[in-house]
C-alpha cells in the first residue's frame, strides 16, 4: 500500500462512519515535541468531527475537525510519525510508515460487529453523570430539580466536569490516612469548590477539609448559606485576600482559579511554601510580563499590540511552570476547557516531586527569563522564601 492510498483509507473508513479510535505514535522529528495523537469521533452541533489530542511532554491540546474536511490534517499528522493502531466498527489495524514512507498494514477482523455511538462517547468522559441529580449543582441552579442539566448552564457543566477530570487525576497525590487539607483562592461564586468537595468527599469517601477564600463578602456569604444547606460541614468561605492569609503550616492542595494578574504567583509561592502535593491555578489577566518585555528578536511579534498582550500571557504561564518544576513540581500546562467556551482556558497543574533542577534546566529557564528582559514575581516570591538560588 502507498502513503497516498492509505490516507484515502483512512478517511474513506472516517467518512462512512466505521472510524472508532485512533493512536499515531513514534515521531520521526523530535523537534517538534509532539509524542503522540490520539483521535476520536466526536459530534458537535450535529456535526461529526474528529478530534485531535496532542500529547507533548507538559502540554495537552485538543482539536476538532469536521469530518469532511479531514484529509489535509490527517495526511500532515502521518507524514509526522512512523506508526498508528486504529480500531474501526469491523476491523483493528497495527500501521507502520517506513523512512520512505511505504505503508504495512496488518489488520485483524473483530468477532462482532461494533458501533460507533457518538453521544455516548461524549457521555462517557463525564465523572458526573448529565441525567443525574446532584444537590449542589441544583442548589447552583445548573441542573434542574429532576437532574437535567439546563440548556444555558451546558458550558458550566462541561466546565465542572473537566475540573473533576483534574481532581480525579490527583487523587493518586492526596494522603490517605489523615485528612486532607485543601485551600481554593479566589473561590468567586465556588462552582468548582462545591464540585471538589462532592466528588472527594462525597463520591470518593475522602476525610477533607475545605476553606474557599474570597473578597467579595456578598458571595462568601451566599457560598457559607449553600455549603449549610446541603450538610457539607468540612466546607467553609471566608473574606480575605490571599497575600493576607496565614492562617496554615501545611496544605495538601491548593486551588487557585482566575486570580488576577500576581495574585496568582502569590497563591503558587504560598503552595509551595506550605509544601502542597498538588496545585491547580487557572490564571487570568496577566500583565506583569506585558510592561517588562524587551527583546528586539521578537519586535516582529511585540510591535502589535494583540499579539504582545496573548504572548505575554502564555510566556508568563510558562515561567510560571517553568519555576514550579525548578522547586521540585511535576508541571504541566493543560487545556482548561475549549476556547470556544472560555479564554481563561489553560490550567497549570503541579504534582510535588521533590526533585532537585540539573544546572542545565535553571540555565535554560535564565536564557528565557532574560530573553524577555523579565523580572517574574513569582521568581522574586520564591528566592525571598529560599526555594530558588
Amino acid at each position: 500500500m502507498q502513503f497516498e492510498e492509505l490516507v484515502e483509507k483512512l478517511v474513506h473508513r472516517m467518512q462512512e462512519g466505521a472510524f472508532i479510535q485512533g493512536t499515531i505514535s513514534q515521531p520521526r522529528y523530535k523537534s517538534t515535541g509532539l509524542q503522540k495523537v490520539k483521535l476520536k469521533p466526536v459530534e458537535i452541533k450535529k456535526e461529526v468531527h474528529i478530534q485531535f489530542e496532542y500529547h507533548y511532554e507538559r502540554i495537552l491540546k485538543h482539536e476538532n475537525i469536521r469530518v469532511a474536511d479531514i484529509q489535509p490534517a490527517l495526511k500532515h499528522l502521518l507524514e509526522q510519525f512512523k506508526q498508528m493502531q486504529v480500531e474501526f466498527t469491523d476491523e483493528k489495524a497495527h500501521i507502520q510508515l517506513t523512512k520512505k514512507f511505504k505503508v504495512s498494514w496488518k489488520g485483524e477482523k473483530t468477532a462482532a460487529t461494533k458501533t460507533v455511538d457518538l453521544s455516548h462517547n461524549r457521555k462517557k468522559n463525564y465523572l458526573l453523570d448529565d441525567s443525574t441529580p446532584y444537590p449542589f449543582l441544583i442548589r447552583l441552579g445548573v441542573q434542574s430539580g429532576d437532574g437535567k442539566v439546563k440548556k444555558q448552564k451546558y458550558d458550566k457543566f462541561r466546565q465542572i466536569n473537566r475540573f473533576v477530570e483534574f481532581i480525579d487525576d490527583a487523587l493518586v497525590h492526596l494522603p490517605k490516612d489523615r485528612p486532607v487539607r485543601i485551600l481554593d483562592f479566589g473561590s468567586g461564586k465556588s462552582y468548582l469548590t462545591f464540585a471538589l468537595y462532592h466528588y472527594l468527599h462525597i463520591e470518593k469517601g475522602l476525610d477533607i477539609r475545605v476553606t474557599g477564600l474570597d473578597l467579595k463578602k456578598e458571595v462568601i456569604e451566599e457560598c457559607n448559606t449553600i455549603a449549610k444547606d446541603l450538610g457539607y460541614e468540612q466546607l467553609e468561605f471566608l473574606v480575605g485576600d490571599i497575600n493576607d492569609y496565614n492562617e496554615e503550616t501545611a496544605v495538601d492542595m491548593v486551588v487557585t482559579l482566575h486570580a488576577c494578574d500576581v495574585a496568582t504567583d502569590m497563591a503558587l509561592s504560598r503552595a509551595v511554601k506550605w509544601g502542597a502535593e498538588v496545585i491547580l491555578s487557572v490564571p487570568c489577566c496577566q500583565h506583569e510580563l506585558f510592561s517588562q518585555i524587551q527583546s528586539p528578536a521578537l519586535d516582529i511579534m511585540l510591535q502589535h499590540g494583540l499579539i504582545k498582550e496573548r504572548f505575554s500571557a502564555l510566556a508568563t504561564d510558562s515561567i510560571r511552570a517553568e519555576l514550579l518544576t525548578l522547586v521540585g513540581y511535576d508541571a504541566q500546562l493543560l487545556e482548561f476547557i475549549d476556547m470556544e467556551h472560555t479564554p481563561k482556558n489553560i490550567l497549570i497543574r503541579g504534582f510535588r516531586t521533590g526533585k532537585k533542577p540539573s544546572a542545565e534546566a535553571v540555565g535554560k529557564y535564565e536564557a528565557f527569563r532574560d530573553l524577555l528582559s523579565a523580572k517574574p514575581f513569582l521568581e522574586r516570591e520564591l528566592k525571598e522564601a529560599g526555594y530558588l538560588q
